[in-house]
């Protein structure tokens, strides 16, 4: 099978330090989200710096370099699906990040998940094929290696409750079908998004360090599909304060760091 042919090798015919600069001083931790609408909201609260462009067939990229609370943090929206997030994360790593805190909205598998409610993936079961570039081929991947302790601190500091649990990371959204919604579940997946398997692979390839958390959207828990907040602009308010639970995680990692 074609997605076994995993070649360890890291120097590829094109490599990312061919296509982008290194940028001296990048900052330690880069946060980023998927949702236009989101991304936006939390950016107008910054007097943000362009640092450079992430470049792709769609267009530029921003990326930014923002103050919170005292530290430093670079800041760009993700672009949605595996291929183009890992693809863009490469190009900001060979800038200089040495680490990536990703907001991501998933869908979940158990309608007692709250809409907005916030999920921790431990673990996420690869149905995507770029994961498959970056490590041997296996059904499950661990996710979360390092800093859940420490975001659960910020969780409770905040008072927000969360769900810890296996992610099923997709392609196709439009193929989610009924009987494989069963099946997924079977296998341990609370909730299903399209980027966490493939970025979890990256980061480790990469030696760079990962974490990522959703806040819950449409229901798939049903006899019918339920949107819920799924859209950008249901529940921004909520979204924009869950984003800033990213920063105050980032705070904690560098304060981590800064210490060794």
């Amino acid at each position: 099978m074609l997605l076994n042919d995993f070649d360890e090798n890291k120097d590829a015919i094109i490599n990312p330090d061919m296509c982008v600069n290194k940028i001296d001083n990048f900052p330690e931790v880069t946060i980023s989200c998927f949702s236009n609408k989101l991304f936006n909201s939390v950016l107008q609260t910054f007097d943000a710096k362009l640092i450079d462009y992430a470049h792709c067939a769609v267009g530029l990229n921003p990326i930014y370099e923002v103050e919170y609370k005292g530290q430093r943090f670079a800041l760009f929206q993700s672009l949605v699906g595996s291929p183009l997030c890992t693809i863009q994360y490469e190009d900001i790593m060979a800038m200089g990040s040495k680490r990536i805190i990703l907001l991501g909205n998933c869908g979940v598998l158990d309608k007692s998940i709250e809409d907005c409610g916030i999920i921790i993936p431990t673990s996420a079961l690869r149905d995507e094929g770029t994961s498959y570039h970056y490590l041997k081929a296996s059904d499950i991947i661990e996710v979360n290696k390092k800093y859940k302790e420490e975001f659960k601190e910020v969780l409770k500091e905040y008072g927000y409750p969360y769900v810890e649990g296996r992610t099923w990371t997709t392609d196709a959204p439009y193929r989610e079908t009924k009987d494989k919604v069963v099946l997924r579940k079977k296998q341990g997946a609370i909730c299903v998004e399209m980027e966490c398997s493939a970025m979890q692979a990256l980061c480790d390839f990469r030696k760079n360090e990962f974490f990522q958390f959703f806040y819950a959207g449409d229901n798939l828990d049903h006899s019918n599909w339920e949107p819920r907040s799924v859209s950008g602009g249901v529940r921004l308010d909520d979204k924009t304060k869950i984003m800033f639970l990213a920063f105050e995680l980032g705070l904690k990692i560098i304060n981590k760091n800064t210490k060794y």
